[in-house]
C-alpha cells in the first residue's frame, strides 16, 4: 500500500459549518415572551431525555467545545419538531435547561441563526423558524434529519440528489485527469479493497467518501464543487439500503474502479455510466432512483 493511501486510511472529510460572522442576533435584545407562551417553557423537560446537559458529549459534537455540543442538541430537537416552529428561545432558559453561560448559549444561536433554524427579530427576540427556511444542505442538518422523524424521506432525498450529481461530475472529471488526483483516486479504491478484506467498514466508509468527494471537486465545475460536502454528508448517513455505495461488497468496489480507469484515459462517457451503475439502488428502494422520462 502506497504511503498516502496508508496515511488516507485514517482521514475523513468533515463537513463542520463552524461558528457563523457576527449576524443579526446580538443587533436584538431578548423580548420576554408572554404569560401564554411562557406555559410552554416546561416543553425542556419534556425533551428527549437523552439529550441531558451539554456536559455531556454527544456523538455529533465533533469536539466543537460546549457551544457546538449546544448547537448539536438544540439542533437535534428543531428538526426532530421538539421545538416546533414560532418557539420563543430565551437564552437564561436554555442555560438553566443545559447548565451552561449565556455566552454558550448566544454563540450557538447564531450558527442556528446561519443554518436557517432559527431567527432573532427587534421586539420579539429569537424564535424557531419554519422548515421552509431551513438551510436543508447544511451537513448538520443533513445529518439530524436522517437521524430524525424524516430520516426516510431525508435518505430518499439524498439518493435522488446523488443521482443528479455524481454521474455528471463523473463525466466532467475525465476531462481534468491531473496525475496526481488520479493517484489519489487510486488510493481510495486500493484502501477500500485492503478495508473490505479486512471487514473494516469504518475505513472503508472514510476512503469512499473521500473517493466521492475528490470526483466532485475534480470536475471542473466550481458549483458542483460546493455540493461536495451533501455528498460526504449523504455517504456518513446513509444508514438504510438506499445505494450499492452504502454496502462493501466486490460489486461495489468494481464499479469505483472502472470510475477510476475511465478518468484515466479519458472516456467521460464510462466513467457517467460507471457512476450509474456504482449508484444503481436495491429491488426494495427501486422508487429511489428517478425514473428516465419518455420523449
Amino acid at each position: 500500500m502506497s504511503t498516502l493511501a496508508h496515511t488516507m486510511m485514517t482521514t475523513a472529510r468533515s463537513a463542520d459549518s463552524g461558528l457563523a460572522g457576527p449576524g443579526e442576533l446580538d443587533r436584538y435584545p431578548y423580548a420576554e415572551p408572554s404569560a401564554v407562551e411562557r406555559v410552554g417553557v416546561s416543553a425542556w423537560e419534556t425533551a428527549d431525555p437523552e439529550l441531558g446537559r451539554v456536559g455531556r458529549r454527544t456523538a455529533g459534537s465533533r469536539g466543537r467545545g460546549l457551544h457546538g455540543q449546544l448547537v448539536q442538541q438544540l439542533g437535534q430537537m428543531i428538526v426532530s419538531g421538539d421545538l416546533g416552529a414560532d418557539r420563543p428561545l430565551v437564552p437564561e432558559e436554555i442555560g438553566q435547561r443545559f447548565e451552561v453561560s449565556r455566552t454558550v448559549v448566544r454563540e450557538s444561536l447564531r450558527v442556528l441563526e446561519a443554518k436557517g433554524l432559527v431567527s432573532a427579530r427587534p421586539n420579539v427576540g429569537t424564535r424557531v423558524r419554519p422548515v421552509s427556511d431551513w438551510n436543508l444542505l447544511d451537513p448538520d442538518i443533513i445529518e439530524w434529519r436522517a437521524f430524525g422523524p424524516q430520516r426516510d424521506d431525508q435518505r430518499r432525498e439524498l439518493s435522488e440528489l446523488r443521482w443528479t450529481i455524481e454521474p455528471l461530475a463523473a463525466r466532467l472529471a475525465a476531462g481534468h485527469g491531473r496525475e496526481e488526483v488520479q493517484q489519489r483516486l487510486s488510493d481510495m479504491v486500493e484502501i477500500m479493497g485492503h478495508a473490505l478484506d479486512q471487514g473494516d467498514a469504518l475505513t472503508y466508509s472514510r476512503a469512499d467518501t473521500e473517493f466521492h468527494s475528490l470526483l466532485i471537486q475534480v470536475a471542473g465545475n466550481r458549483m458542483l464543487e460546493h455540493l461536495s460536502g451533501i455528498v460526504s454528508a449523504a455517504l456518513q448517513v446513509s444508514g438504510g439500503p438506499a445505494t450499492s455505495c452504502d454496502r462493501p461488497n466486490d460489486g461495489s468496489l468494481g464499479h469505483h474502479a472502472r470510475i477510476v480507469d475511465a478518468l484515466a484515459s479519458g472516456d467521460g462517457a464510462g466513467a457517467e455510466t460507471a457512476m450509474r451503475q456504482l449508484l444503481t439502488v436495491h429491488p426494495e428502494v427501486e422508487r429511489v432512483v428517478p425514473a428516465p422520462r419518455e420523449h
